[in-house]
């Protein structure tokens, strides 16, 4: 087995990006944040959220005028830009600066900005995003947009940074953010926890948990693995995650070696529709938390999110088949390596239930209505099934671990992927991006083809 922990130093991606056209309305164009600190106070019982973000940036543009997005639950206080206070507008989910001085190309910024108010979901066509009041606690869902529910940010995937977070709550409460916990501190009744993301994170991947959970350490290998969960649950846990560290194993051998320093599995105390990733730990509700192995496969899915959607990211919504094909794949490979159904056979059963399906957009570019359909979870991975029968088990994994290596930290698009599969085989491959991921019409089943 490879070495587990990735030594790669972490880098940012590009200099600049442009708008989504899924989501026109966030993200914000003409500088580069190069990283976050967030300074929050948050008290349960009134979901009261008082905040410091400072924002470290450079501008690729001269700006007399820059916006982050930020919801409009949350009122802003201040704004300072290189230490002096500045003028500011905050309305329709869009938080405008104007500094004293225009900001030169290349001109270094950092802006603080103090905030407070009640955090809410944000309303999008999938639903709420963001922050979300529990029973007892909180939790950030913030996928694809729901980021500034709670902080103010250039909410688009491909603006990736590091984050410092230090989130101060009634003590009773454990309190989770992404990254390494580097402090913990209680002054009365209040604790104060600081966590370190270095590696670049998405906007969307940035999160809170809190909750009265209990904190069991699963592993203290190459790959720290916890768990926090209520204590009612702990019989239940040790049933539904018996197998949560054998899984960070199997991926680490299919993958590469895991990205971040350590994995948490959170369990709320609430119930939960679908499971939540975030950079560096996963969320699922009591009810994946029973005693059985059922929900194993969700597990998986959130697990391999820490490769594919976290650590490597897609760059265009468009490309979301890049996340979620690769997880839904991966709870395929899981059910293989631990005695299930093989991936081929998932394939086969999956592939009947999307003949059923009418397709009208094509998995590489399904629109923001259909991004998140469960068609094209299983279409993606039957892609990538279909690539894997074309070049053979020992390339299709050598691609993986390059493609997880090659981009590791930054985004990538489509055409990556494709481009990069390319140097896998000498065998084409045009046919299945073609009738797989640009054709709207499912194709046939794929099949078993002798390679070059």
């Amino acid at each position: 087995m490879p070495s587990k922990r990735n030594t790669q130093e972490p880098t940012l991606t590009g200099g600049h990006h442009e708008l989504d056209p899924y989501l026109p309305r966030t993200g914000n164009l003409g500088y580069r944040i190069s990283r976050y600190a967030l300074v929050l106070d948050y008290r349960v019982s009134s979901n009261r959220l008082a905040g410091v973000a400072t924002i470290t940036a450079t501008s690729y543009q001269r700006l007399t005028r820059f916006t982050f997005d930020l919801a409009a639950s949350l009122r802003v206080d201040r704004v300072t830009v290189n230490g002096a206070r500045v003028r500011f507008s905050h309305r329709t989910g869009k938080l405008s600066v104007t500094p004293s001085e225009p900001i030169p190309p290349g001109g270094a910024m950092t802006v603080v900005v103090r905030y407070n108010g009640n955090p809410r979901p944000i309303r999008s066509q999938w639903g709420t995003v963001g922050w979300e009041e529990l029973d007892d606690g909180a939790l950030c869902a913030n996928q694809p947009n729901g980021a500034s529910s709670w902080f103010p940010c250039d909410d688009h995937p491909e603006a990736k940074a590091p984050f410092h977070i230090e989130i101060t709550t009634d003590s009773p409460y454990y309190a989770l953010a992404n990254g390494r916990l580097v402090s913990k501190q209680r002054r009365a009744a209040m604790t104060t926890w600081v966590y370190d993301q270095v590696e670049p994170m998405s906007t969307y991947l940035a999160s809170i948990q809190i909750g009265q959970y209990e904190r069991r350490e699963l592993s203290t290998g190459d790959v720290a693995v916890h768990a926090l969960f209520p204590k009612r649950l702990a019989s239940n846990f040790t049933v539904s995650f018996a197998r949560q560290v054998k899984m960070v194993d199997a991926f680490t051998e299919m993958f590469g070696p895991y990205p971040f320093a350590q994995y948490t599995a959170v369990v709320t105390d609430d119930e939960l529709d679908i499971p939540l990733e975030a950079q560096s730990f996963s969320t699922f509700g009591a009810n994946h938390c029973d005693g059985t192995l059922d929900h194993e496969r969700l597990i998986a899915h959130e697990l391999a999110h820490q490769w594919f959607g976290n650590s490597v990211t897609c760059a265009r919504w468009q490309d979301i088949w890049l996340h979620e094909g690769f997880a839904c794949y991966s709870e395929w490979l899981w059910s293989q390596h631990s005695g299930g159904r093989s991936a081929d056979e998932w394939a086969r059963h999956y592939y009947e239930k999307l003949r059923q399906t009418r397709f009208t957009t094509p998995l590489a570019d399904p629109g923001p209505a259909q991004m998140f359909d469960d068609w094209l979870y299983k279409r993606g991975a039957i892609t990538l099934h279909a690539l894997r029968l074309r070049i053979g088990d020992g390339e299709f994994f050598a691609l993986l671990h390059r493609w997880t290596d090659k981009y590791r930290y930054r985004t990538a698009t489509t055409e990556d992927f494709v481009a990069l599969a390319s140097t896998f085989t000498a065998a084409p491959l045009g046919d299945i991006w073609r009738d797989w991921l640009y054709t709207v019409e499912l194709p046939p089943f794929p099949t078993l083809r002798p390679h070059a």
